[in-house]
């Protein structure tokens, strides 16, 4: 082989090595990416079911909460008629 080859193979396996680390860092940096996604996403998955409990919670009792306003409306109109034609 002459000099220009040992150059041309010189150059190329640093390029290789750079792109090498390169990668190996690159992938360093998906896994711990992924694991912060992945911790989100569990964060999130709680939240919402946190949510989710609170809304049903509300549900539960907000509905006899409007069926008792909606029957004080009625009594006090009844009430209040009532006393128009009493008087």
């Amino acid at each position: 082989m002459n000099t220009a080859a040992f150059i041309l193979v010189i150059i190329l396996s640093v390029f290789l090595a750079i792109f090498l680390l390169v990668g190996i860092i690159l992938t360093i940096y998906v896994i711990r990416l992924t694991k912060e996604i992945r911790k989100i996403i569990n964060t999130t998955g709680q939240v919402v079911e946190h949510v989710g409990n609170a809304v049903t919670g509300f549900s539960k009792l907000s509905s006899p909460l409007f069926v008792a306003d909606l029957i004080g409306k009625y009594i006090k109109k009844y009430t209040s008629s009532s006393k128009r034609k009493g008087d």
